[in-house]
């Protein structure tokens, strides 16, 4: 792993196990978020799509999402400093949806509403919403959890080649040597190198 990856954390506990939703999981916990009720169903994607902090999600209001350029804007609570916020691109199914629970573009035009936060839940409500749909996925264990949609997308997006100082930025890591623990999970161009060397045998 290069210099600038070298991690200061860890995507697997101390037997190994890991803390992140692998590409099958995610995309089952995906489509288990698709059979919740509208608001449920919304905070789950939000949460897998952007790899922002239940705490983050659930600050966000109309104001934060702009339709127009496709990005949610979320603010980094995780930060000593306030006032820092980042940009993460989400997919058009999960703005047209947002629009449509929330009426977002009529929101957006009333200063009251538009700073008004989405959902008006606590964090257990939150978290539990996303045990939920991990059960019902089938997906439990460590990476069952708001933290595990996090680590996959950071795995997610390495694995899709996206370059990592995008990664970096949309998951808010002040460092890049944070950021470098997920390009050091083994992805399908990696499998590829090693069936290569199975055929040789």
């Amino acid at each position: 792993m290069p210099e600038q990856f070298h991690q200061g954390g860890s995507l697997f506990g101390p037997s190994g196990s890991r803390k992140y939703l692998n590409a099958s999981e995610r995309q089952q916990f995906l489509d288990s978020a698709l059979s919740l009720p509208p608001k449920q169903r919304s905070f789950c994607l939000m949460l897998a799509w952007s790899g922002g902090r239940i705490s983050e999600i659930l600050a966000l209001t109309p104001a934060s999402i702009d339709l127009t350029t496709g990005v949610a804007t979320l603010q980094t609570l995780k930060r000593r400093k306030p006032g820092i916020v980042r940009q993460v691109p989400l997919p058009d199914n999960v703005l047209r949806d947002l629009d449509r629970i929330f009426g977002l573009r009529h929101r957006q035009c009333d200063p009251q509403l538009a700073t008004d936060r989405l959902w008006h839940w606590s964090r257990t409500t939150a978290w539990r919403c996303i045990k939920k749909a991990m059960a019902r996925a089938g997906i439990t264990g460590g990476p069952a959890m708001p933290k595990g949609l996090r680590h996959s997308f950071g795995v997610n997006a390495f694995q899709a080649n996206v370059p990592p100082h995008l990664v970096q930025r949309w998951l808010g890591h002040a460092s890049l040597r944070t950021t470098g623990i997920y390009a050091d999970v083994l992805g399908p161009d990696e499998r590829a190198f090693a069936a290569r060397m199975w055929r040789r045998n």
